[in-house]
């Protein structure tokens, strides 16, 4: 047979350029939507073809999931589909397993629910790596069995159900032992997930418990586990500790230069010394690039990050771009100027900021060559992260370097992400969440799982 492998030369002008995106997450959409902007012309006469490659048909919203588990925002409202917005662009539901850039080839697995692996052979001649990261986790016994993730909808809404099922038992129990585990609640991790979550949920259940008569807010034992000496490890030292403060006045337990040893049996057991039952144990601990990354001839820094130019090429061998091969996103190592070069930290600002000059330094790429002199480095503008904690209360670091907290800092909060949401009918849909949770109470009802219908002879009359 022949062999069908190629050297990466210069793309051909007579055939159509074939533009491999492998992600859908916040980088990997958003650089999509950029590109199917500014080559719309040439994708419709079948000059271009752009391919999206994401696990999931739709992109998740993660910065709004703990606003989705305090039940302030419906869970189809934080999702994109992928399809709908990218309407010039093929997306293929499927899996990257290995990239073989030398030769321009990616593999992939399109496999439904409970089916055996269908494997894709993709060629390309442009690649845009956007697969972001996963959930790091550690060796700790029990966290399998008791832990629970914070990354998916499904997650998020899993979280809530079973956290209002476990007032719900607190309030039924004569167990002592059983109802102080029900309302024991361990996060670990003290990043801007672990945080938000924590205080949105711990705000919920506040309210969620006025239902019960037997149960007082200040029954209810919320515990913070961080290994570092600080939480928001990403904000400035004065908001990290305003926002430390703001816990611990609302009696959360924060426990600093701590680690979680083990959770076997539902005993939470602390490098500080300390054990307890709980019930409820959810890991927010960081993430890791993801491992797709170690299947390509792309390298990699120490941390399994794509090593990468200040313009968001593949950095090549030799010192200088590789051709045809991009990054962005959480995968992505590239230098952040305002971090004396290390790389930027994986959140939703850098990923939206690099995917839009990514898409543009392809179109001058297309044009005049990988090093063609329009080609720009990401500068990006100064951090300006927040995090809700609440209704009503947030902390927030503004552009210019100042700091917001309560009403103010909720309101920019949720100004930051309804303009960030890549779909204009998304926004709508979660503004009209905000302004109906403004009129109406909290629905604190947990949904349950779905339940097999009962046999006819067993129904109620």
């Amino acid at each position: 047979m022949p062999d069908r492998r190629r050297a990466p030369g210069p793309i051909d002008r007579r055939c159509a350029i074939r533009i491999l995106i492998v992600g859908g997450g916040c980088a990997g959409m958003a650089a999509a939507l950029h590109l199917q902007r500014g080559l719309r012309e040439r994708l419709r006469r079948g000059e271009v073809h752009l391919t999206v490659v994401e696990p999931q048909a739709y992109l998740t919203y993660h910065p709004l999931l703990a606003e989705v588990a305090a039940g302030s925002i419906d869970p189809r409202h934080v999702v994109v589909p992928l399809r709908r917005e990218l309407t010039e662009c093929k997306v293929l539901t499927a899996r990257i397993t290995r990239i073989e850039h030398a030769t321009r080839r990616a593999w992939a697995d399109a496999a439904g629910r409970g089916e055996p692996p269908a494997p894709v052979e993709l060629d390309y001649d442009v690649l845009v790596l956007a697969p972001g990261a996963v959930s790091r986790t550690a060796p700790v016994p029990g966290l399998a069995e008791h832990g629970r993730g914070f990354s998916t909808v499904g997650e998020a809404v899993g979280l809530r159900n079973h956290v209002l099922e476990q007032l719900d038992l607190a309030a039924t129990t004569r167990d002592p032992g059983l109802r102080q585990a029900a309302l024991t609640f361990v996060f670990v991790g003290a990043g801007y997930a672990g945080v938000g979550a924590l205080a949105e949920l711990e705000d919920m259940a506040r309210y969620a418990v006025r239902g019960h008569h037997n149960i007082a807010p200040e029954d209810l034992r919320w515990v913070l586990v961080e290994a570092t000496d600080r939480i928001l490890a990403e904000e400035s030292p004065e908001l990290a500790d305003h926002t430390l403060d703001q816990l611990r006045e609302r009696s959360v337990d924060v426990r600093l230069r701590t680690t979680l040893e083990s959770a076997a049996g539902g005993v939470m057991a602390l490098s500080d010394g300390s054990r307890f039952a709980a019930r409820t144990l959810v890991w927010t601990a960081g993430v890791r690039p993801n491992p797709v990354l170690r299947d390509t001839d792309l390298p990699l820094d120490t941390a399994g990050r794509i090593r990468c130019l200040p313009t968001l090429q593949v950095l090549g061998p030799d010192g200088r771009a590789l051709p045809g091969a991009w990054a962005a996103g959480d995968c992505a190592a590239v230098p952040d100027p305002h971090a004396d070069g290390a790389p930027c930290a994986p959140n939703a600002q850098h990923a939206f900021a690099q995917a839009g000059l990514l898409a543009a330094n392809v179109l001058v790429a297309l044009e005049g060559g990988p090093h063609a002199p329009g080609i720009t480095e990401y500068r990006p503008e100064a951090p300006a992260c927040s995090t809700s904690l609440g209704l009503g209360r947030a902390v927030a670091h503004t552009r210019r370097g100042g700091r917001l907290t309560g009403r103010r800092a909720w309101w920019l909060h949720r100004a930051r992400h309804l303009r960030r949401l890549p779909s204009s009918e998304r926004r709508v849909r979660v503004l009209v969440d905000w302004v109906l949770a403004g009129f109406f109470p909290r629905e604190v009802v947990p949904l349950g799982r779905p339940e097999r219908a009962a046999p006819a002879d067993e129904r109620p009359a």
